[in-house]
């Protein structure tokens, strides 16, 4: 795993040591950043399920200004934080050892806003929809936000979600990448 361009470009990351994560691979994070970049100015970006920060890092890597990095798991906070480490930029990422439920809401007690997130849970525990409802109420999202959901082909996302637009599928192998904007006020 490898951090694909920007100014970290060319740098080995480490996974997390555990059969509980799986991994984005760079082929699906090539494509994912070139469907919705490449590259960035600014934007704050959010990874509620961020095992080994991998997509995160590439994030700041290609201009985002911060990422917030969050997982439950233990040995995933871990390598997120030696990855974030490797970039020698700490104070462009802020990573939590929390459920992601708990992270949405401590981060709107923080005011925070976003404008890419991307939703990559473990597919036993698909429930995107309820998460991309949870961004919107808890004002999460500036005005054109990108949501990104990383699901299995089997999952099958509404193309009509309150405060959501739709804006593009791909399928790659048995990953399926669902791109919506946020439209709500």
């Amino acid at each position: 795993m490898r951090v694909i361009s920007g100014k970290f470009g060319g740098r080995t990351l480490k996974g997390v040591p555990s059969h509980l994560t799986r991994p984005t691979t760079d082929k699906v994070k090539e494509s994912l950043f070139n469907m919705i970049g490449p590259y960035f100015h600014q934007q704050k970006f959010l990874d509620l399920f961020a095992g080994s920060g991998n997509v995160g890092i590439e994030a700041v890597s290609r201009g985002c200004s911060h990422a917030t990095l969050i997982d439950r798991q233990y040995r995933a906070y871990k390598t997120i934080l030696a990855n974030v480490k490797l970039t020698r930029d700490p104070k462009a990422f802020t990573v939590y050892k929390m459920s992601a439920s708990a992270a949405l809401h401590k981060l709107s007690q923080q005011d925070q806003k976003f404008d890419l997130v991307y939703l990559d849970p473990p597919y036993r525990l698909q429930k995107m929809v309820k998460d991309l409802g949870t961004l919107s109420k808890l004002n999460l999202l500036n005005h054109h936000a990108l949501v990104i959901c990383e699901t299995d082909t089997n999952v099958k996302l509404s193309d009509n979600v309150e405060n959501y637009r739709l804006l593009k599928q791909r399928k790659y192998g048995i990953t399926l990448i669902t791109i919506y904007q946020y439209v709500g006020d």
